[in-house]
């Protein structure tokens, strides 16, 4: 079985992307999904969350305020850096059950999907590394319809990431989200197409 990861600064699209594989039938570990799902109430990291950046980040109801932790951990890389530290370790453990349960079950291919892969306790668990990329204020404006946000706080978080350029070079293969959506959809699919049938070819590599 191979492993892609896909990855891409916010508001790349590489949600797009990954739809594709998708519906494709190639199992998907989303690392962004995990690692909210590892913060709902009950969970221990909670509190060590709360210790790091602020109790109040945590509501009356024991639910975690997310925006106002992320606007915390993104505000400096040593806020990001801590976050990442006590998240990753929870998220590595799922997505390794997942790409066991995808291999026992047969596939060709396995997926991770997240923002921020490369640099991260994830890197290198891969065969096939997909960038996603796309103009800085393009990315910006998806962000802020997406989640609700300025478009200071969408630039804040975009620049606490990997510059686009280092990503693309670690990058096995480039997607460039220049366009619509249907034109990246369509790069997609030709590119799921093809490393699905190099997979199941047993072919060294996918590419």
């Amino acid at each position: 079985m191979r492993t892609v990861a896909i990855t891409g600064r916010s508001g790349c699209g590489k949600s797009t992307v990954t739809a594709v594989f998708a519906a494709h039938g190639v199992p998907v570990a989303d690392a962004d999904r995990i690692s909210r799902e590892i913060l709902l109430p009950g969970s221990p990291l909670l509190a060590q969350l709360a210790g790091r950046f602020g109790a109040d980040i945590l509501r009356a109801d024991g639910t975690l305020d997310r925006r106002l932790l992320a606007d915390r951990a993104f505000a400096t890389p040593e806020g990001k850096a801590a976050l990442d530290a006590l998240t990753h370790p929870a998220i590595v453990q799922r997505i390794g059950q997942a790409r066991q349960a995808a291999q026992d079950a047969g596939c060709p291919l396995f997926v991770i999907d997240g923002a921020v892969l490369v640099g991260s306790i994830l890197d290198g668990c891969w065969d096939t590394l997909v960038v996603v990329s796309a103009p800085y204020e393009a990315s910006v404006a998806r962000i802020v319809a997406r989640d609700g946000i300025s478009a200071e706080m969408a630039r804040r978080r975009l620049d606490a990431q990997l510059p686009a350029a280092a990503l693309a070079a670690r990058a096995d293969i480039l997607l460039e989200n220049a366009g619509s959506k249907e034109e990246l959809r369509q790069k997609a699919e030709a590119l799921a197409a093809r490393l699905l049938a190099g997979a199941e070819r047993g072919a060294g590599s996918p590419l």
